[in-house]
């Protein structure tokens, strides 16, 4: 049976968990081939070796971690050939790190979110849009943002900051490639319960479970379901942006908990 994405290859950053982890799934059921990689490899190989199994795809793990430019560099150029003709690039390898007063704010920490949420993904376009236009494919790059770069809320500047610059540099991208068919999204979800706060918390558990007490917050499979949708509109139809939220959640800071 032909499936959506038949065919197609789908290359997925940070797909070790959360919403890489669930686009990985949802292209997967589709029929797309997959490039996924993240830092931790024992993860993308063990994700790589169930969805070949279940959904009889190709898949190629990468042990990769965005925020060096000299290991992405290497790893899209060193990809086989066949692998090189990318269709569809989902710029997910994201995080926040610490939640303080900018002030009295950890410089590791905005470092970490800096050379992820926004080098990071600046090294991946780099690399793999010059192979979409080098071989004609009119392929699609998908980011995903945050409602945080839409609403900045208290201490939180610099995440938010770095995901205003994800919303800017998608509207930037997207002009700078409107002649060449290639679609850019900008995916903003809103409170989505993932390793998400566990990582912001430095490992707090019960820090991260309080982000999401009394409020029913997105899944990873949520949002996966938004990228999907993006991707698979008609080739005339480019989806610019989409913000998703819990229906409980108006914007970044105005959420009603039960």
């Amino acid at each position: 049976m032909s499936k959506f994405f038949n065919n197609k290859i789908v290359f997925i950053t940070g797909a070790s968990s959360g919403f890489g982890k669930a686009c990985a799934y949802q292209f997967a059921r589709e029929g797309a081939n997959l490039i996924i990689c993240a830092r931790r490899y024992e993860l993308v190989e063990a994700l790589a070796v169930e969805i070949r199994d279940k959904y009889q795809v190709e898949v190629l793990s990468l042990k990769l971690d965005v925020r060096n430019r000299a290991e992405v560099d290497k790893s899209i150029e060193q990809l086989p050939e066949i692998w090189q003709k990318i269709d569809i690039l989902v710029n997910n390898a994201g995080l926040a790190s610490g939640l303080s007063k900018l002030h009295e704010g950890d410089i590791e920490d905005w470092e970490r979110m800096i050379d992820t949420n926004i080098k990071g993904l600046l090294y991946m376009t780099r690399k793999v849009v010059p192979l979409m236009i080098s071989n004609n494919i009119k392929g699609q790059v998908i980011n995903i943002g945050s409602i945080a770069g839409i609403n900045a809320y208290p201490n939180g500047a610099v995440y938010c900051g770095s995901k205003a610059a994800v919303r800017f540099i998608s509207d930037g991208l997207r002009m700078d490639l409107v002649e060449t068919g290639i679609r850019v999204t900008n995916i903003q979800p809103g409170l989505a319960e993932t390793e998400f706060s566990i990582v912001r918390f430095h490992g707090d558990k019960e820090k991260a479970g309080a982000v999401y007490k009394g409020i029913e917050a997105l899944t990873a499979v949520d949002v996966a379901d938004a990228v999907i949708f993006a991707a698979s509109r008609p080739a005339h139809v480019q989806i610019c942006e989409i913000t998703i939220t819990p229906t409980y959640q108006a914007s970044a800071t105005v959420v009603h908990r039960k």
